[in-house]
Formats: structure tokens, sequence, C-alpha cells
């Protein structure tokens, strides 16, 4: 586990990654900031107060939040990227790290699109939860911690098996390893405490799921040079 975060890590920076790397940091910064305006405009819509000090005090304190928010914004803005991109990134761990093995089948982009709109809304609402338990230091940082390594878990191993398998197969497969797929997870969690190096999430995450997913499932034909697109393989749950 902890040899495949190492080795999707040190790919997120290699030039085999580079350029989609800049293509998704790009995005997400995009997105944040139209967060943080959305945010911020709802703020002075409601913060007509009476007094100019008040006034500036709100503002202030507005800001510090929407900074500190920042933290609990980026995995719904990395989750609705990971949709954008993953193909990308997939093949090209694939084909550097598998290179004898059959490459994925890129999903069709509607589908993709719908799966980064639902996971970015179940994200975005799990951690707008966990901001609202601020006057509860420590427990905000657990369920800030558990609930993403299990959803960010959850779906860049779903996407990753999807190039090989059906929907159905893919989670099947994710839920007769949930344990595993699990703690790669919580190997993905600690980027997002960093500032910055978070938006690095989608892809480092998406490797890694792509490196687990091969070691939990090869997949037939692996080792055997390229070979046709896997369909329909049954996976027990």
């Amino acid at each position: 586990m902890f040899s495949a975060a190492i080795t999707a890590f040190g790919q997120v920076f290699s030039p085999l990654l580079r350029g989609v790397l800049l293509k998704s940091v790009a995005l997400a910064i995009g997105l944040l900031i139209v967060m943080a305006i959305g945010l911020n405009a709802a703020l002075q819509h409601l913060a007509t107060l009476p007094y100019p000090w008040l006034d500036t005090l709100v503002a202030i304190l507005g800001g510090l939040g929407l900074v500190f928010g920042a933290l609990y914004l980026t995995p719904a803005a990395s989750s609705l990227v990971a949709g954008l991109f993953l193909d990308d990134v997939a093949e090209a761990v694939e084909k550097e790290s598998y290179p004898n093995d059959p490459i994925g089948r890129a999903q069709p982009l509607g589908r993709s699109i719908l799966a980064s709109i639902r996971f970015f809304g179940v994200v975005l609402a799990v951690n707008l939860g966990a901001l609202f338990l601020l006057l509860l230091p420590g427990v905000n940082i657990i369920i800030f911690y558990v609930a993403n390594a299990y959803l960010l878990g959850r779906e860049y191993f779903e996407l990753a098996a999807m190039r090989y398998r059906t929907p159905e197969e893919a989670r099947a497969l994710r839920q007769a390893h949930a344990v595993q797929v699990f703690l790669a997870g919580l190997l993905i969690v600690p980027v997002l405490f960093i500032p910055f190096l978070n938006l690095i999430t989608p892809v480092y995450g998406t490797a890694l799921m792509v490196h687990l997913h091969r070691r939990l499932a090869p997949v037939p034909g692996a080792g055997m040079g390229q070979g046709p697109l896997i369909e329909g393989r049954k996976v027990s749950a």
C-alpha cells in the first residue's frame, strides 16, 4: 500500500503527468475562486449592519472564514476535476508502469461528467457538514478525515476499475476490498491538509488507485502484451 502511494506521488511530479497536473490544478483553482466569490457575495448580502466597524469586523472574519473554508472546499473541487482528467492520468500510468498489459478503456464523456457532478454534490455536502462542526474542536477534523478517506477512496478506485469493468463490477470489486480501498483513501487525505499541495489530489488519487486496482485484481491478459479491452469480467463479492 505504502509503496503504491510513494510510486504514485513520484509520478505526479514526473514528466509523465506534468501536463495533466498543470491542467488539473488550473481548473481546481478556477473552481475554488468561483466558490469563494459566491460565498463572499452571500456574506456581503447578509451582513448589512448599522455600524461601520461591525461591517469591517464581519468582512475580516468572513475573509478568514473563506481561507479556512477553502480546506473543506478543495475535496469538492477536486472531485469535479477528477472525472475530467482521470482517463488521461490512468492511461499514462498504465503505459508507464504496466507496459505489457492491456490499456483500459476511457469512459464516455457523458458518464464521466455525470459521475463527477454526483460525487461533487456528495463530497460538498459532507465537507460543509464538517465545517459546521467547528464548535466541536477535534471532532470535525476526525469527521473530515474519515469521510474523505471513504469518499475519495471509493470514487477514485471505482473510476480506475471502470476502465476495465462495468460500473456494477467495479462497485462489487471495491466492496470486496473495502478495507484496502479505505486505507488507500487514508493515504490521500493528508494531502488535503497542505495548502496548494492539496490541488494535486485528483492526479495523485487517480494514480494511486490505478496501482491499487492492478494489485488487487490484475486484469486478464496481464503480462501477455497489448490485448483486447476487457469487458464483462465477473467479480466475486
